[in-house]
Order: C-alpha cells, then sequence, then structure tokens
C-alpha cells in the first residue's frame, strides 16, 4: 500500500495543538513538508520542533485568523505564489457550544466565516495548482455532529452541516481532475476542546466534571475517548496516494458511537 508522501507539500489549518497539530505531525512522520498554519506564532514554533524531518522535508509556518477572511485569503494567496500545495486539511476550532433556540445571529454568522468560507478560500486559491501537479488532497475535519447533531451544540451543528454539503459538492466537481475531497468525523477526542465542551456542561447543570465525563463515555462503545493522534491516522490515509479512489465520503473516528450510517 502507498502511503509515500514524499515530495508532497501539505498546509494543515489550525495545527499549533491538537487534532490539527497531530494531523500535521502524521503527514510529516509519512514524508511530506508541512506548513502550519494558526494564530499564534510563539505555538506555531512550537509545534514546528515536533515534525518528523527523517526524509528530508522541510517545514514552515505560517500565522493567518480563518475567521479574518481578508486577511486570510491575502496569506493562501501568498502562500500559493511560493509552492503547490498537494495536500489541504481544513481545520478549526469549534463554535462555542450552546442550545440553538437562544444562539444569536452574530454567532451561526462568525461560525460561517471561520469554517465554510475560509475552507472554501484555501480551496479555490489552491486548487489550480494540485490540477497542475496531478495530484490534489482536501480533507475537512468536521464532526460526528454531521451526521447525527450533537446536544446543546446548537450553532456548530449547523454549520458543520453545510460544510459537509460543501465538502460533497466540490468533490463531484474536481473528481475528473484527480482530486479528492473527504471529512474525517471526530468523536470525542482528547483535546482542549473536549475539556472546554464537558466543562461548559458542568457550569450550566451544576454537576461534577467527572460525572459529566462518565456519562460521556458510556455512550461510547469502546469505553474510552479518542486521542488526536488517532483522528490524524485517518487524515494520513486520505492524504495518500493508497486514497486515490475515495472521494465524497466521511470517515467517522468516534469509537462506535454514532449510531448513523
Amino acid at each position: 500500500m502507498d502511503i509515500n508522501l514524499k515530495g508532497k507539500n501539505a498546509l494543515v489549518c489550525g495545527s499549533s495543538s491538537g487534532i490539527g497539530k497531530a494531523s500535521a505531525i502524521v503527514l510529516s512522520q509519512l514524508g511530506a513538508n508541512v506548513t502550519l498554519l494558526a494564530r499564534n506564532d510563539e505555538a506555531l514554533g512550537e509545534a514546528l520542533k515536533d515534525l518528523d524531518h527523517s526524509k528530508g522535508q522541510h517545514h514552515d509556518f505560517l500565522v493567518a485568523d480563518t475567521a479574518d477572511e481578508a486577511d486570510f485569503h491575502f496569506k493562501i494567496l501568498g502562500l500559493s505564489k511560493v509552492k503547490t500545495i498537494h495536500i489541504l486539511v481544513n481545520n478549526s476550532g469549534g463554535p462555542a457550544a450552546g442550545n440553538i433556540a437562544g444562539a444569536e445571529t452574530s454567532a451561526f454568522k462568525s461560525a460561517f466565516a471561520q469554517h465554510l468560507l475560509a475552507n472554501h478560500v484555501a480551496a479555490q486559491l489552491l486548487v489550480p495548482g494540485m490540477k497542475e501537479e496531478k495530484y490534489g488532497r482536501i480533507i475537512n475535519i468536521i464532526s460526528t455532529s454531521v451526521k447525527q447533531p450533537l446536544k446543546g451544540l446548537g450553532v456548530s451543528n449547523t454549520i458543520r452541516a453545510a460544510v459537509a454539503n460543501w465538502s460533497k459538492t466540490l468533490a463531484t466537481e474536481l473528481a475528473p481532475f484527480g482530486i479528492t475531497v473527504n471529512n474525517v468525523l471526530p468523536g470525542a477526542t482528547v483535546t482542549d476542546r473536549l475539556n472546554s465542551i464537558v466543562s461548559n456542561k458542568a457550569n450550566k447543570t451544576g454537576r461534577g466534571i467527572e460525572d459529566i465525563r462518565k456519562e460521556m463515555l458510556e455512550e461510547i462503545p469502546m469505553g474510552r475517548f479518542g486521542s488526536a493522534e488517532e483522528i490524524a491516522n485517518a487524515v494520513g490515509f486520505l492524504a495518500s496516494p493508497a486514497a486515490a479512489y475515495i472521494t465524497g465520503t466521511q470517515i467517522t473516528v468516534d469509537g462506535g458511537r454514532t449510531g448513523v450510517l
């Protein structure tokens, strides 16, 4: 099975920590040259140290905010003029938790810009290079909520579904060029995002954090939370030559929690 990414360039958004950073590490281990992207240059510099260099890879980072469309467009355009990106991993922190009935319209607008519009801008600017190189992988890290909405994540459920439909549409349009577009759907994963969701629920309900964690674990057949590395392994496979005939699909990585196929 060919999973060698030597000579390929990858851009991983939201890669200073969590699933984004883990994905960048896996891609580097497979031989890719990786460009990290996030808002904090200090955190990016630290993350850069963890990337694999054993195959002669060259890594760098880009400071940009996916929520700022103009700045993000400018930074990605500049990157596209310097190098061809073969692998684009779209990843961004999830919207704040909360019920949908009480959500402000501004929350939807902000999440739409940070997730769907940022993904679209990056794809538009980087796809031409993928077409020229005859190799392209666009991987969107979303959530299992696109299959089964999660309680208390109203804005997130809504925006994630929009991204999933954008992705499927794009996959159909780019398939003739050999460019694949797929989604990775993480379940409950040990990240700062999970800690935030648990803390928010504890504050709202007055229940203990460990009690809430136990309740969440009872919903997972494997009886444990996933690791960022386990999500990243799916990203690495989808980015590889071995996944050339897989497009327009969604890979659920959640320990069996999601009930909808």
